[in-house]
């Protein structure tokens, strides 16, 4: 009775968050191609602009992982071209301090994002947002930059290659995507052969207008969002939308993978490909995952493993969805003598929760922590707008922040259940363990 009292609380208060009821979006497409949305908000005399490209890791090729990443690394640090115009890294980072601009980067499987802050004003606004366009359209590649870049990523590769964690992810992926792109790793030799023509090649391939979800909310009126948009499209490289990823192939069987290590810990991790970011099954996976091993303490793996057991701190598991199948995984770290029992719960745990399902009292709970926690993914402009890139670059419907709590609130024992059976598979599972060892036919 008392989850059920929080559920409905969580759900009113949500429904008249006023971040989701007066979000009036605009969107429109430029004349080559570019998506833009647009919400006007004067409450604060900034503009949160964010540039989302199909440029992610997935676009390498074996002979060049790690080649979308220097792109995306480079295009910062030097733009402009050779003249009177063009900006080495300081200048950049100076011209935007200047005027109290910052700007971010970050990119993933899928997208490589730029975004910037910038105070609303005229002369601080057009500052910002002509390091922006040059950063965007005319990256210089320098070759000097490119060697120093190189370097210190193949010293950071080195140095992660003694990781156990980055040992274990590194596996797991591999395994759990095969010869997919979401599989691949930047290596040693990929890095070190990687040339300045190269970065060139990729910027003209793929950082291109058809390819480039433009997000923009904040101090400024429509006819100016529309002049920022042609700016920073303008320059662009032209031509058609990437080709779609490949369909990330379904695993027939399970397999264990052990790569000794002298950690005092063994690292495991479990999975196989879970979801894309318009899955049909989204809110059942996503509110059945709260409840397995994706709400902390309340998860069924943190009272299994940690709580009733002591095998470990903490255990997780989470869905990654993404353009193709992203992959689910449960982690955690254990005493290397207590591998075998550690994994023997963990699976014992899934394949109970997948016959099974959640109770009504779970499912409940997980709905109000769900629903109630929402609202702080929306409560400042930056958030919006980074939930809105989301929507755009996956083509999902403006209505879909709007429709979270009720989509949440829809999901039924028997959706968790059938969606859990249909994706979750132990004997389609990959296991890794690093730094420790398992029993002989361990699956």
């Amino acid at each position: 009775m008392f989850a059920n009292r929080i559920f409905v609380m969580a759900l009113t208060g949500l429904l008249a968050l006023p971040a989701l009821a007066g979000l009036d979006v605009q969107q429109w497409r430029t004349a080559n191609g570019a998506r833009v949305y647009f919400v006007a908000n004067h409450d604060l005399p900034m503009l949160d602009v964010s540039a989302s490209f199909e440029a992610g890791t997935a676009r390498d090729t074996e002979a060049t992982a790690g080649l979308s990443r220097m792109t995306h690394v480079l295009m910062r640090l030097g733009a402009g071209g050779s003249g009177v115009d063009g900006l080495n890294e300081r200048q950049i980072a100076e011209r935007l301090a200047d005027v109290g601009a910052v700007m971010t980067q970050s990119q993933d499987a899928d997208r490589a994002t730029f975004s910037v802050r910038t105070l609303s004003g005229a002369l601080e606004r057009e500052s910002a947002l002509k390091v922006l366009q040059a950063v965007l359209s005319r990256p210089n590649f320098d070759p000097a930059v490119l060697s120093r870049e190189k370097a210190r990523a193949i010293a950071g590769l080195r140095e992660g290659e003694t990781q156990p964690e980055f040992i274990a992810e590194r596996a797991f992926s591999a395994r759990v995507f095969g010869t997919h792109p979401y599989g691949l790793h930047e290596r040693i030799e990929s890095l070190a052969g990687l040339e300045a023509t190269q970065l060139a090649a990729f910027h003209r391939q793929y950082y291109r207008a058809a390819n480039l979800t433009l997000v923009m909310m904040g101090d400024i009126d429509r006819p100016t969002a529309e002049a920022i948009a042609q700016q920073l499209v303008q320059g662009l490289p032209g031509g058609s939308a990437a080709e779609p990823l490949p369909v990330v192939s379904q695993r027939d069987r399970a397999e264990t993978v052990v790569v000794p290590h002298h950690a005092t810990q063994s690292h495991l991790l479990m999975g196989l490909p879970g979801m894309t970011r318009d899955d049909p099954e989204y809110f059942p996976l996503l509110v059945g995952n709260y409840i397995l091993g994706g709400g902390g303490f309340d998860s069924r793996l943190m009272q299994e493993v940690r709580d009733r057991r002591g095998l470990a701190y903490s255990v997780h598991s989470y869905f990654l969805p993404l353009r193709q199948r992203g992959a689910f995984e449960i982690g955690l770290q254990t005493r290397r003598e207590a591998t075998d029992e550690a994994l023997s719960v963990v699976r014992a745990t899934v394949q109970r929760f997948i016959n099974e399902g959640p109770t009504e009292v779970e499912l409940k709970q997980a709905q109000a922590n769900l629903i109630g926690s929402f609202p702080l993914r929306l409560d400042s402009n930056k958030k919006i707008v980074e939930h809105l890139a989301m929507l755009g670059f996956y083509g999902l419907p403006l209505t879909w922040l709007e429709d979270y709590p009720r989509r949440v609130a829809a999901v039924t024992l028997e959706d968790i259940r059938r969606a859990f059976r249909a994706r979750v598979a132990l004997d389609q599972m990959v296991t890794v363990v690093v730094g420790g060892q398992v029993a002989r036919g361990g699956k």
